[in-house]
């Protein structure tokens, strides 16, 4: 596989967010892949009175106790599935160099947006921004692909972000089953973050998270006296990067593998992407992993005829 020549710092230079993710898009050279966001679920669609050898599975017995007669739900099959974007915008993702973590993942979101709607998807976007949700519905179209890069490239990263209220608002405001996609360096509350991931494949949708991290963050390389600043927090240490680089890289090993394991279980695709990495090429490795993954894990569902 030829490698792409899009750097990070190439793409992450270029101003305008939709240029960059049709480029990134472009660079994916995916072929004859098979859509990694067309999936299958089921929609209600109406009732017909009860018929000998039907499925009663599919009785709405709600409706036989209010008129005293047996009513079968019959639904129809959708084909392709909400895509949902949850991107953390909280301070720790301003951090890297010469690409922050912010950017890179700005263009993630911006490229998976527009796949997912070039297949014919309806593409949402939840955010915080400012102490406050930042929320765009899912929708198809052209017009409003360009409203949703608009939206990223207008958030800036600052303060904290409740990742468990975000992803748990994502959620409740998604109708139907459908794909969420969590971009975010995972620098919260590990319980209560796992918890709504959880929730989410409770609700039946085909989560994936992409954690983002810069090279610096997954080994200190540097040495001599280091002032630490918590980005979220403001606080601030001064320490011998040399005297503490085994224990940070044991622990970030560690930290990054417990999201992993907690993802796994949980039946969650967890992809690590590191922001030195070409974004056309982490992308599409994402893709083709999680190519013709069905939502709920099923091709096909039995109707009720």
């Amino acid at each position: 596989m030829t490698e792409s020549a899009l750097s990070p710092t190439v793409v992450a230079a270029i101003e305008d967010l939709e240029l960059s993710a049709r480029l990134v898009v472009e660079g994916m050279r995916t072929g004859g892949n098979k859509s990694p966001f067309h999936g299958y679920s089921t929609e209600f669609r109406q009732h017909r009175p009860y018929r000998a050898g039907d499925d009663l599975k599919y009785l709405d017995w709600k409706l036989f106790a209010r008129s005293d007669r047996l009513y079968t739900r019959q639904f129809r099959d959708t084909t392709n599935v909400p895509v949902m974007i949850v991107l953390d915008s909280s301070a720790s993702m301003e951090f890297g160099e010469p690409v922050t973590k912010h950017r890179y993942a700005s263009i993630l979101a911006a490229a998976v947006a527009y796949v997912a709607s070039d297949q014919g998807n309806a593409v949402g976007l939840i955010s915080m921004s400012g102490g406050g949700l930042q929320y765009l519905p899912a929708r198809g179209g052209h017009q409003h692909l360009r409203t949703l890069i608009a939206m990223i490239d207008r958030l800036a990263p600052s303060g904290r972000w409740d990742s468990a209220q975000t992803i748990d608002r994502a959620a409740q405001l998604m109708r139907r089953k459908g794909i969420v996609i969590v971009i975010s360096d995972l620098y919260d509350d590990e319980e209560q973050t796992s918890r709504a991931l959880r929730r989410l494949t409770r609700h039946g949708h085909d989560v994936s998270v992409l954690q983002v991290l810069a090279p610096d963050e997954r080994e200190l390389t540097a040495r001599g006296q280091i002032e630490f600043i918590d980005a979220e927090t403001g606080e601030k240490r001064l320490t011998d990067a040399a005297s503490v680089a085994p224990t940070y890289n044991a622990a970030v090993g560690a930290f990054i593998e417990r999201c992993r394991v907690e993802a796994t279980h949980s039946g969650i695709d967890h992809t690590l992407i590191t922001t030195s990495q070409a974004p056309e090429r982490a992308l599409r490795d994402y893709l083709q992993r999680r190519g013709g993954k069905h939502v709920g894990g099923h091709a096909h569902r039995p109707m009720a005829r």
